[in-house]
């Protein structure tokens, strides 16, 4: 089987080998089921499993005179097709209607007749649509409301949303995120490492808690110390509600985190093991575009390195007798000072011997 598309992006070609027929995709009724694989099958396995089914699911069409067009095409010797397309992944199978892609892609089954029962439905909802154009010629507005689905695309956002924690050594380190799949292998030129942090933060978490969490006693202790601490000591999660989006294919954000630990010491006694003492970690972030191959897959990195130098943030408490050292300079000073002044002003009001 073999796919075709001229310059103008206008005339699709379906050739089933074995039986040797043809269709042109210039009408706008006409259907077409597209296998989307790449290279020689060598290295993608879930094209080699799909192949032999794809032959016999084209057979199938033709013995059942189904009036849909089975190819296939090769996304290394038709690359710039395929990113046109936005092929994403290998294999793909698409629906074409009158030369324009039906999405979103098929993601059911791979057997002979869960593709036949495909095309079947996907027929089906086309004659019921022209049936309804039949019935509903005045177009009103309450018709159009009405009117079924003709198997026009529907928005399709591929993305994945990842949560989760991760146990640590307190050694330099790093983690990825990558696109994988189970039932495909990726298209390496088609990837976009766009991301969004949520959440981001080392050690026990203390902000953006559910409800559940926030009222346990670590929580209110956390509380009551944090209301003591200047904000510039507050730097738990700078990458929140942060994105970090690419524009181009075959580039991705590198992340680079210092960690660094910080005892918050907020008791009167400033010792570590006070009740209103808790440790955490601070970081320091910095973020670059890395460009990669076209025949590798980007991922978007998170190195960290655990700081061997500790911040301690501590509220100094005064004692007792600090109170009254204090007030007896306060008396000494006072009587001294009103000593000065009284002598001032005797030598100024003096009277004079004659």
């Amino acid at each position: 089987m073999h796919f075709y598309k001229d310059m103008k992006w206008r005339l699709l070609i379906c050739m089933h080998r074995k039986y040797k027929y043809f269709v042109l995709l210039v009408s706008s009724s006409f259907n077409c089921l597209i296998y989307i694989h790449s290279s020689s099958l060598r290295w993608c396995i879930w094209c080699q499993r799909l192949h032999p089914t794809w032959e016999k699911f084209g057979e199938e069409v033709h013995k059942l005179g189904m009036p849909v067009g089975v190819g296939k095409v090769n996304c290394v010797i038709h690359a710039q097709l395929c990113k046109d397309q936005k092929v994403m992944a290998f294999p793909t199978l698409r629906w074409y209607k009158g030369g324009e892609a039906i999405l979103p892609d098929y993601k059911m089954d791979r057997t002979v007749a869960a593709l036949t029962g495909y095309a079947k439905r996907k027929l089906e909802m086309e004659q019921k649509y022209k049936d309804w154009e039949t019935k509903n010629a005045g177009n009103s507005e309450q018709a159009q409301r009405m009117r079924p689905n003709a198997g026009n695309s529907r928005p399709e956002h591929p993305g994945c949303q990842v949560s989760g924690h991760l146990m640590v050594n307190r050694v330099p380190g790093n983690f990825h995120i990558e696109a994988k799949s189970v039932n495909h292998n990726l298209n390496a030129a088609m990837t976009n490492l766009t991301h969004r942090v949520n959440h981001l933060s080392f050690g026990e978490p203390i902000t953006n808690l559910p409800s559940h969490m926030e009222n346990t006693l670590f929580m209110r202790k956390v509380k009551r110390v944090l209301k003591q601490v200047p904000e510039e000591h507050k730097q738990f999660n700078p990458m929140d509600s942060k994105i970090y989006a690419t524009s181009k294919f075959h580039q991705a954000f590198h992340h680079y985190i210092k960690v660094v630990s910080t005892h918050l010491n907020m008791g009167s006694g400033g010792s570590a093991n006070d009740i209103n003492s808790i440790v955490v970690y601070q970081m320091l972030e910095q973020s670059q575009i890395v460009y990669y191959d076209e025949v590798n897959v980007p991922e978007a990195r998170f190195s960290y390195d655990m700081s061997p130098m500790s911040v301690v943030v501590q509220k100094e408490g005064r004692k007792w007798y600090d109170y009254l050292t204090s007030l007896c300079a306060i008396i000494g000073g006072t009587f001294t000072t009103l000593g000065l002044i009284d002598a001032t002003l005797y030598k100024v009001f003096k009277p004079k011997k004659l």
